[in-house]
């Protein structure tokens, strides 16, 4: 794989961890500035907010913009946004900085798996999307608990100080490993616009919206199901998200050679996956080792829908895939969000701690349920899900520069 991936990756740490780890401090911001847990709880929905809006957003705002560039800028705004988070003088203007932060998200992602399918051969597409993914998925097994007791012992500021020192250091390695990527004269906003609305982009934003909700409906739950049901104490709730982040992983690694090789069964398989794992922990939550077990497999078949879902918005939407790429990821923070409100609502009605696994069970299957139909659609058309590269246009338009960041066998 090209060492172009690795600062996609280091890109993705530092954005998985400043958007996870907020979950950690809301006891020491709260106290900090005077407000409650509750309220300080905005500052996470403030982040989805950023990244569902920067999104289409900046992506449009940068169509024309050479590839590099704008994966320059977005980061840089990345930087900014966190430092400001750490300035801040009060809570407004906390919310302000963790907006800021979120804007260039879901862009910067969109466009990085664009960027990355056009570093490789054909057949290698999806696992160098899942080679940039893994950033955020060591993020949740390293970046969110070291950064959590950084802030925990030095103060929450302290911790985004750190993401901005990331940041800067993303985009030093982006400056000096990603090769130049030239805009296609033939893209622009319209067309980016037109690919987006497609049938078959917007049912694959759909199912992400709907089998991604699963996942977070008991994620964000998870450290209240490890105290109040698994019976674990609190200085365990770090090691349960920890294993939840090591399942991401394996799951990422998996979906990237799975989803090169068959993309709609990969995404048939773990949406399914995701929801017997759902069901399954319903009843193992209440035995602690088996609770451990299931919590892993739930990351691994809960981050395995990740890859095939990017690369089915990107393939569907070929010519003019950089929006359709990008608003996945507001996709994906649309699917956060409700999936955290319907578990709540459950533990609200007074169903219990467990109730979000049913929820999101149902959730998931609603995602699967419209992929099935997208790929009926696709069957009865004939359209299959060709490649986002057809060739390699990096060799074509600068032979100098791929042969140098892409080795020959492509591998």
């Amino acid at each position: 794989m090209p060492l172009a991936l690795l600062a996609l990756a280091v890109s993705a740490f530092g954005i998985g961890t400043t958007e996870f780890v907020m979950m950690g401090l809301l006891p020491q911001v709260a106290d900090d500035l005077g407000t409650s847990v509750p309220t300080a709880g905005h500052l996470v929905s403030a982040y989805a907010i950023g990244v569902v809006v920067g999104a289409p957003l900046l992506t449009a705002l940068g169509s024309r913009v050479p590839r590099k560039r704008m994966l320059l800028l977005l980061m840089a705004l990345f930087t900014v946004g966190n430092l400001a988070s750490a300035l801040a003088p009060g809570f407004g203007w906390l919310v302000a900085g963790r907006v800021l932060a979120g804007l260039p998200h879901g862009a910067f992602f969109g466009l990085g798996a664009v960027v990355a399918a056009r570093l490789v051969r054909e057949d290698r597409q999806a696992r160098a999307v899942a080679a940039m993914f893994l950033g955020l998925t060591v993020a949740n097994i390293l970046g969110v608990p070291a950064a959590t007791l950084l802030g925990q012992h030095l103060g929450w500021r302290a911790t985004f100080l750190v993401v901005s020192a990331i940041g800067l250091l993303a985009m030093a390695a982006l400056a000096r490993l990603v090769p130049y990527v030239p805009v296609d004269e033939r893209q622009g906003l319209g067309r980016e616009v037109r690919a987006l609305g497609r049938p078959q982009v917007l049912l694959g934003l759909l199912t992400a919206v709907f089998g991604f909700a699963g996942v977070f409906a008991v994620y964000s739950y998870l450290a209240s199901m490890t105290t109040e049901v698994m019976g674990f104490g609190d200085s365990t709730v770090t090691i349960v998200l920890a294993l939840f982040g090591l399942g991401m992983t394996g799951g990422a690694l998996a979906a990237g050679p799975l989803t090169d090789r068959a993309l709609r069964p990969t995404l048939y398989g773990s949406l399914a996956a995701l929801v017997l794992a759902l069901v399954a922990f319903r009843f193992t939550v209440h035995v602690p080792w088996l609770a451990l077990v299931t919590v892993v497999v739930l990351g691994a078949v809960g981050f395995m829908t990740t890859t095939p879902l990017q690369m089915l918005v990107m393939n569907k939407a070929k010519d003019a895939p950089t929006l359709a790429s990008a608003s996945n990821h507001s996709a994906f923070n649309l699917a956060n969000a409700g999936g955290a409100w319907a578990g709540g609502a459950a533990v609200a009605a007074g169903w219990g701690w467990t109730s979000p696994t049913l929820v999101g069970a149902g959730l998931t299957v609603v995602g699967l349920v419209i992929a099935a139909v997208a790929g009926l659609l696709d069957r009865g058309t004939g359209e299959g899900t060709s490649r986002v590269v057809a060739g390699s246009p990096l060799a074509a338009e600068e032979p100098a520069v791929s042969r140098t960041s892409t080795p020959a066998s492509g591998s």
